[in-house]
């Protein structure tokens, strides 16, 4: 028998069970194994025997493909696991390895980010040197829009959409008051700014929208971001200003790091870099000043998904089993732009070598000179990513969405 097992970690989107769909739809339209695995939980399903049939659930339920294109976070569920180095302990490798022998695996899907595609890189290599006859393919996903060799990610899409959402609200919410008033948005970004630069999609013809953005590949400086503040609220009652997570000094030190604390993947833990300069700021001006952190909704907002985003989730998928059918291992599925207007892309794969552990910043001519907002360039890149709603089905007055029981 042939078989596949098909598994997802990191962060969870919007997009990331479109990818999953669409890794499934080739797979039955190829009719390429006699099974389809599902891993719960990432790789570590496949330490602890936690496999379900994925191939069995959409033969007993005909709505479930539709139902998990628009289904937001992650069916298979998560993890954060980082596999040891193979120098120091190779017993974990053998552990999955037997398991894809047992299971008669002959192609591994891992649906993730830079973290997971460090799995696929790390176990590409073991299979390699192993000879295990074993296609590993990886299918990109991260809101932070991060990964190299593609052009963006699943899940950016729909997040830069929410995030371009909730800054026009705010936008609308401040402007309302006359008393002169500061507000910041923190968004997420540790390394890079794409999540933050589409706040830049808010701004209206009539002077609405983030008046700074700023990115962590500018280093900030706090004498700077008073000088602007300042400086705005000359001509504009209401500021509002969006900041990275990640933003920090010349020297590296971020604006917002709690302690010294790290992820298994060493990963600094950051928080409260809106709060630090909202303080910052009632010190400095006598002004109304407030601080906001938009950190989890962004992640898996499906009622302000982006058609574009779930259609191309669902393509990559498909397209690292095409290559995985065609022979090709050790690779991730990736977009490349043929073109902004019209809009079109093709899709390909990588050297997953090439992308692991590996950061795509946001180029520096995507930012302005002083460092304190975005260009032209930048909007024209984001665009075509938010464009077109999906038709999500509703119950009760809710988006229904594919039932997780199955992971309690």
């Amino acid at each position: 028998m042939k078989n596949c097992i098909i598994a997802q970690s990191g962060g969870p989107t919007v997009a990331i069970n479109a990818s999953l769909a669409g890794v499934i739809e080739e797979c039955l339209d190829k009719n390429a194994y006699d099974h389809i695995y599902g891993s719960l939980h990432g790789i570590t399903g496949i330490l602890d025997d936690h496999i379900i049939d994925l191939g069995e659930k959409v033969k007993n339920d005909t709505l479930f493909i539709d139902h998990l294109k628009h289904t937001p976070a992650m069916y298979l569920g998560s993890c954060r696991y980082k596999l040891p180095s193979l120098d120091k302990d190779a017993s974990v490798y053998e552990k999955i390895f037997d398991y894809f022998e047992e299971k008669e695996i002959v192609g591994f899907y891992y649906i993730g980010g830079n973290d997971s595609m460090d799995t696929v890189l790390q176990l590409s290599k073991y299979a390699k040197a192993h000879n295990k006859d074993i296609s590993i393919m990886g299918v990109p996903k991260t809101i932070d829009n991060d990964l190299c060799h593609t052009d963006h990610t699943p899940g950016f899409g729909s997040a830069a959409k929410y995030i371009a959402t909730v800054m026009k609200e705010i936008a609308y919410d401040t402007s309302i008051y006359p008393v002169p008033s500061v507000t910041i948005v923190e968004i997420m970004g540790r390394d890079a700014g794409w999540l933050t630069a589409a706040s830049a999609l808010a701004k209206t013809s009539y002077g609405l929208g983030p008046d700074f953005i700023y990115l962590p590949e500018v280093s900030f400086d706090k004498e700077l971001f008073l000088e602007d503040v300042k400086e705005k609220i000359k001509t504009k009652r209401n500021i509002l200003i969006a900041i990275s997570e990640g933003i920090h000094d010349a020297d590296g030190n971020y604006i917002s790091a709690s302690g010294t604390a790290t992820d298994s993947f060493g990963h600094s833990q950051l928080s409260g870099a809106g709060k630090a300069l909202e303080y910052f700021i009632a010190d400095e001006m006598d002004v109304k000043v407030r601080s906001v952190e938009i950190n989890l909704p962004q992640r898996c907002a499906a009622h302000l998904s982006s058609a574009t985003d779930l259609c191309e989730s669902a393509q990559l998928g498909r397209t690292s089993v095409r290559a995985a059918l065609e022979g090709h291992t050790g690779e991730m599925s990736v977009i490349r732009r043929c073109s902004d207007a019209p809009y079109q892309v093709a899709y390909s794969t990588e050297a997953i070598e090439k992308i692991a552990n590996e950061v795509k910043n946001v180029p520096r001519d995507f930012i302005n000179e002083q460092g304190n907002d975005v260009t032209e360039k930048m909007l024209t890149y984001l665009r075509p990513l938010i464009q077109g709603e999906p038709a999500i089905t509703y119950k009760d007055g809710m988006p229904e969405f594919a039932s997780l029981s199955h992971l309690y």
